[in-house]
């Protein structure tokens, strides 16, 4: 189905609802000589964004104090009730436990099943909604044949290396690759799962409303369509991504998500069920009624965007071929301001920001993913207060 027939089919679903190649890294772009370097684009003038308040257009960031150091590949992030942080490991299929009062390090268990190449391997983690009742972490994650999420039982009471149940497959024939496989995966305030794919180096599938790839996908906790949804029986909520890599909801339940461009810009978009992202067709802001501009965009060597998190009346968000994080202050689901960055080049490449409560972030880097310059710490998870 052309992208104009797929957006209007979804567009109009989407009003019965309630509710480079960057890749991975980005080798050297071919950067678009005339880009303006974190600029914003595609603000859209809703009336929700112009009533409420912005937060100020200069922000601040200080690192507290180094967590946890020595991780390798870290990918995912799952804080804990009692303070203590999960962390998966993509290359060697594991989830940690961080003590982050002590920093202190111990393996949960290896998941298996986990066919860890390229991009690819034991990626996002979050903890189910009823969590404190029935322990179980999910993961995405990619396999010999596709990726998948999962689910398993955290049993505190087994010996270290031997506390994740076996897993409970929840989702799967998501498309793989040895890049653009997407990973993250987020509870949001409507208790759904949210999931962010990648098109796996086939750009086709993006505007494909029956695959998989290239979406961000809502699902039941059991792995069904979530209700509402803007397509039947579909778990597709959103279509037109290149590579998810980061979900976030504002303080209005608002979602927001980060992706990866391919040789000229990278995104940050507010994202609405049934709405059309553009890729491959459009990368960065587009003309096309058909589809949505991000609300700030970047050049690929100044972000490849990871995870994405909110606080303070702003997205943060990770860079890894660009070291750096961002602030994009929202009013509405608009970008307020100019973009802001921090720690530029300061801990390398970075992968996952979580929220830590009031003004404070968990930062975790990503230089031992075979694409970084490992320092002696590496990798580490960070603790900043921002504003």
């Amino acid at each position: 189905m052309h992208h104009r027939a797929v957006t209007a089919v979804l567009a109009t679903a989407a009003l019965l609802l309630t509710a480079g190649c960057s890749s991975d890294d980005g080798g050297p772009p071919d950067k678009d000589a005339g880009s303006s370097p974190g600029g914003s684009a595609g603000r859209s003038s809703s009336p929700e964004g112009r009533a409420e308040e912005a937060p100020p257009a200069k922000g601040s960031v200080r690192v507290l104090r180094t967590v946890a150091t020595d991780l390798r590949s870290p990918w995912g992030l799952a804080p804990l009730a009692d303070g203590d942080l999960l962390v998966s490991s993509r290359d060697e299929a594991t989830i940690s436990r961080v003590d982050a009062e002590t920093g202190e390090t111990s393996e949960l268990g290896e998941v298996p099943g986990v066919s860890p190449a390229g991009e690819g391997g034991l990626l996002g983690i979050a903890l189910s909604p009823e969590y404190a009742s029935d322990r179980m972490i999910y993961a995405y994650f990619t396999s010999a044949s596709d990726n998948r999420v999962v689910r398993m039982i955290y049993n505190e009471k087994k010996p270290e290396g031997e506390r994740l149940g076996a897993p409970d497959t929840v989702f799967r024939g998501i498309p793989k690759g040895v890049v653009h496989n997407g990973g993250r995966i987020a509870f949001g305030p409507d208790r759904m799962l949210y999931v962010g794919t990648g098109e796996s180096g086939d750009t086709g599938l993006s505007q494909d409303e029956k695959s998989l790839g290239g979406k961000i996908l809502r699902l039941t906790p059991e792995g069904e369509p979530a209700p509402g949804n803007p397509l039947p029986d579909s778990a597709v909520y959103s279509l037109g991504h290149r590579n998810v890599q980061g979900l976030a909801w504002d303080s209005k339940q608002r979602l927001f998500a980060s992706e990866f461009g391919q040789n000229t810009w990278d995104e940050l978009n507010a994202i609405e069920p049934g709405a059309n992202y553009g890729w491959p067709e459009a990368e960065g802001a587009s003309d096309d009624d058909g589809f949505r501009s991000p609300i700030a965009q970047w050049s690929t060597d100044e972000a490849s965007p990871s995870g994405i998190a909110y606080a303070r009346g702003s997205v943060w968000m990770a860079g890894l071929r660009g070291e750096r994080l961002w602030r994009i202050p929202l009013k509405g689901t608009e970008a307020s301001a100019d973009p802001q960055a921090f720690l530029e080049g300061e801990y390398g490449r970075l992968r996952t920001v979580a929220a830590a409560g009031g003004d404070k972030l968990w930062l975790v880097t990503s230089n031992t993913d075979g694409r970084g310059d490992p320092g002696a710490e590496d990798d580490r998870v960070l603790e900043v207060r921002v504003s």
